[in-house]
């Protein structure tokens, strides 16, 4: 498949996730050597699950499919620029390969505004509009330290 089918199948999936009233027009496919490995398309309002953006479903179920949580060998085509949660989880995915659509222009155009999120991640906890507070920071060092010294650890 080129890079246009693959984003093609990204936008059917979209549609049809829409169409279907199971969230925004949003959709997503995750490819590894040529091969669709994973697939999604926006569930938020109809799993109550703000998270379940098509990204991340889509990146979960590569992650199921291939049974790892790395995909650094993988691309990833969706439907729309990715929002800064998304993004978020491309980068702990080690996608190194992003193809999308329409812009967060786009999205902000028809009432999907990330632009306010993408200004307030980069200001610091205590000047974001969401209340941040630092709470048991020493008991909370405890697992830290914890995992610090683990020597049979996972890391990612």
């Amino acid at each position: 498949m080129s890079d246009k089918k693959f984003m093609r199948e990204a936008l059917h999936l979209a549609e049809v996730g829409m169409r279907s009233g199971r969230g925004g027009p949003f959709g997503c496919v995750v490819v590894r050597k040529g091969e669709v490995v994973g697939r999604g398309h926006n569930r938020v309002t109809s799993t109550n699950d703000p998270t379940a953006h098509a990204e991340v479903v889509a990146i979960r179920d590569a992650c199921a499919h291939l049974e790892t949580f790395q995909l650094d060998d993988c691309e990833l085509y969706t439907s729309c620029e990715p929002c800064p949660m998304c993004l978020s989880a491309i980068y702990w995915a080690r996608i190194p390969q992003v193809f999308y659509a329409n812009t967060r222009t786009d999205a902000a155009a028809i009432g999907f505004d990330d632009d306010f999120i993408y200004q307030q991640v980069p200001l610091p906890p205590s000047q974001r509009t969401i209340k941040m507070t630092l709470l048991l920071r020493d008991e909370a060092q405890e697992a830290f330290k914890e995992w610090a010294k683990k020597t049979d650890k996972v890391r990612y």
